[in-house]
This record gives structure tokens, C-alpha cells and sequence, in this order.
């Protein structure tokens, strides 16, 4: 378990499955992730069970933001290889801009050095998502490439 003054990031439990479907399946989200599906109770009871695997296995892991024992976000690592990984995160909206991603970035990127010695992370970035664009630059993210409607940035640990 990884802390920081207001949050916790922590992995999945049997108890987050109601948050992680609400999540998953909340389509105004699709646009700002991979996955543009429907997930049922079954796949996502599956996913949580193994999610414990480890990152080198696995070549993801989720961390569930944690706000007082309550679930309000994930932050992921995915496309583990060659020392490098992709991050995403979402903050469920009703606790957005109380400073929940900011805090979740900043102890991945100090996990992802420290614990996994990665040397890169990136990320990819609708152009019309402002707020992550801010949220990964000032956290040291350094904009690489644009490509149809996303920019790329990279964090070089």
C-alpha cells in the first residue's frame, strides 16, 4: 500500500467490484481509455481475482485510489516492457478537483521508480482533455509526439 496525505493507493478487492463496473462501464468514459465495452459482473469478478499477478507477469497492474477506506479512482500501469509503462488514471467525478490524481501521479511515478525501477513512463492524451494534459506536465511529463486526436508524453525516471 502506497500513501500520501489525502489518499492511499492500494490493489483491487472483492468489495470494489460495484466501483470498478460502475467505472468501466460508464461510457462518457470510453473516450479517455482503450476499452469500449460492456464488462460483466463475471469478467470483472475474474479480473479482480487476478489482479494480484505481478507487473513483470502480468504487464499491467491497477491500484484502486483509496479516499477513507472509500474506492474514488485507479491509476494503472500497462504495457510493462523494457523498463517503461503506460499510465492512466481516472478520479470517479463525484471526487474530482480535490487534488486525488495529482497525489495518486506523484506516488506512482515514485513507486514506478523506486520499487519497479522503470526509466520511462508515458501516456497518451485526448488533445480536448485539459485537465490530464496539466495534471501529467506538471508532474514532469515532457510532450513527444501528436498523432490524430492524442498527444504523447513521456516521464523519464
Amino acid at each position: 500500500m502506497l500513501r500520501e496525505k489525502k489518499i492511499k493507493l492500494r490493489t483491487l478487492l472483492p468489495t470494489d467490484l460495484e466501483f470498478l463496473q460502475k467505472i468501466e462501464n460508464d461510457r462518457s468514459l470510453w473516450e479517455y481509455g482503450s476499452d469500449r465495452k460492456i464488462f460483466t459482473k463475471k469478467e470483472l469478478t475474474n479480473y479482480i481475482k487476478n489482479s494480484s499477478e505481478k507487473i513483470q507477469k502480468a504487464k499491467q497492474f491497477r491500484f484502486v485510489v483509496d479516499y477513507n477506506n472509500t474506492p474514488v479512482g485507479f491509476v494503472d500501469l500497462f504495457e510493462y516492457k523494457n523498463n517503461s509503462a503506460g499510465v492512466g488514471i481516472i478520479i470517479d467525478k463525484e471526487y474530482q478537483k480535490r487534488g486525488f490524481a495529482l497525489e495518486s501521479l506523484k506516488l506512482l511515478i515514485d513507486y514506478s521508480l523506486e520499487k519497479l525501477k522503470l526509466k520511462i513512463l508515458h501516456c497518451k492524451i485526448s488533445k480536448c482533455n485539459f485537465r490530464s494534459i496539466q495534471l501529467f506536465t506538471s508532474c514532469g511529463f515532457i510532450f513527444t509526439k501528436e498523432m490524430d486526436n492524442l498527444y504523447f508524453y513521456t516521464f523519464t525516471l
